[in-house]
């Protein structure tokens, strides 16, 4: 007897989990997508640059299309869109449509832009940053040639969004709750960030939380409100980040975490309900450093998810035990603003507080390859570890071209619990033309375990 597969969300998550189970289950078993937009496996990350013109289009994003995954045997429904689970009797209901049964249900629906309940927002002219669509969207403002571009939050996506419209020639203004920018890197290396912003023109209000849009007779925003100022707006792009697209999840009684993010245990399950797995954006994941459930939506830890619950689904239905397991996350992340490149791992130092740490954290400033090299630039990393056990904590890095990706060091020494000690003792590649004789990261380690014994 066949047996079905039904997936919800045909983007990394749900492609890959969809992707996998079709492979190991036998052909007259069913797999079904139910998306509920035109595109699938595709990179909402690479939207920002996209819209700035390094992207030519946005089939350069997608993976594999819709066309490609039916090839391969997986029945792929676009414009279909879930509107309700019924765990107990096993059925997906769709809008204007049958229910559809399931043996084993995924729940891969995403995240959703963060859209405050402030007067105006509801107004013409004011856009989150999720899918192409919303990208195609922000284009086709820009093409309208705005005067003024606000955006709201420096984040990462806020981050390059203000950066795809001052490459584009617009007039941007960057609107920040906290004191500096990107407030997820501390403070000194958001300054940084801020005087890279401010040299390429654009305004920043950094200190400065949003009350309310302004819109004109038509509806369309005409202003930002901060307090009882008005900063003039054709066009706001919201940066604020996302929560879990988890209503569905919500109105069929499964558990919910941080941002709404579904609970899941590592073989991607849905806790306490049998028959039911989730994954990527709409999921939260352990912090392998504090065991905390977060909301971490990054196109990585979906594909990693999806790969996960593939496994759990293809042994749950042929009887095999799993193989695989997701670990958990240690934050790590990248990004940029024009030539100046911004990482992090782990945790900062209040965010090591406030996990109960005793924190003590460095900043040392070196070059990205040696210092004697024509091409030397330079970045500064700050790292922190914990007083008692001397483990590596976190790190952060912001600096020149070639500069942030050293950050995959600390968060492999994260991932494998090293102390700083060692870090410093890692057999890291070396030539003049590539890194100084210590690595950045073994630098700032270096002074850690100063400050350790200080």
């Amino acid at each position: 007897m066949s047996r079905r597969v039904v997936v919800i969300g045909g983007d990394a998550a749900g492609m890959t989990v969809a992707a996998g189970v079709r492979r190991r289950l036998p052909a007259d078993d069913e797999v079904i997508v139910l998306e509920r937009g035109r595109w699938t496996s595709y990179s909402a990350c690479g939207i920002p640059y996209w819209i700035a013109g390094d992207v030519a289009s946005p089939d350069a994003l997608v993976a594999r299309t819709p066309e490609q995954h039916r090839a391969h045997g997986i029945d792929v429904r676009l414009g279909v869109e879930a509107v309700g689970i019924d765990p107990g009797a096993r059925t997906v209901s769709v809008a204007g449509g049958d229910d559809i049964a399931y043996d084993r249900l995924v729940i891969a629906t995403g995240a959703e832009p963060v859209r405050p309940d402030l007067p105006g927002i509801d107004g013409e002219g004011i856009h989150g940053v999720q899918s192409l669509d919303d990208g195609q969207v922000i284009l086709d403002e820009l093409e309208r040639g705005p005067a003024r571009v606000v955006v709201v939050g420096s984040g990462y996506i806020g981050l390059e969004m203000a950066e795809a419209c001052v490459a584009r020639g617009f007039d941007t203004t960057v609107i920040e709750r906290a004191p500096t920018v990107m407030p997820i890197i501390e403070t000194p290396l958001g300054e940084q960030v801020a005087k890279a912003m401010l040299e390429r023109g654009i305004r920043l209000r950094a200190g400065a939380g949003v009350t309310g849009f302004v819109l004109d007779a038509g509806g369309r925003v005409a202003a930002v409100r901060i307090g009882e100022e008005e900063v003039p707006a054709d066009l706001v792009i919201l940066g604020l980040g996302v929560t879990a697209r988890s209503a569905l999840a919500k109105d069929a009684g499964l558990p919910l975490g941080a941002k709404g993010g579904i609970v899941v245990d590592d073989r991607q399950r849905v806790t306490g309900f049998p028959g039911i797995w989730a994954a990527g954006d709409c999921v939260v994941s352990r912090d392998r450093l504090t065991g905390d459930l977060i909301h971490l939506p990054l196109g990585t830890h979906a594909n990693k998810q999806g790969m996960v619950a593939a496994d759990s689904i293809a042994a749950d239905l042929l009887g095999e035990p799993p193989r695989l397991t997701f670990p958990g996350v240690v934050q790590t992340a990248i990004t940029k603003f024009c030539s100046l490149e911004i990482s992090r791992t782990g945790l900062g130092e209040q965010q090591a507080r406030d996990a109960g740490f005793d924190p003590v954290v460095v900043s040392i400033e070196t070059t990205t390859v040696a210092g004697y090299m024509p091409e030397a630039g330079t970045m500064t990393v700050v790292m922190v570890a914990d007083r008692g056990s001397r483990r590596l904590l976190g790190a952060q890095i912001v600096g020149a071209e070639d500069a942030a990706l050293r950050i995959d060091v600390a968060a492999t020494a994260l991932a494998t619990g090293l102390t700083v000690d060692d870090v410093v003792m890692l057999d890291l590649a070396y030539a003049p033309p590539f890194a100084s004789v210590w690595s950045p990261v073994q630098v700032a380690a270096r002074a850690a375990v100063k400050a350790l014994a200080g």
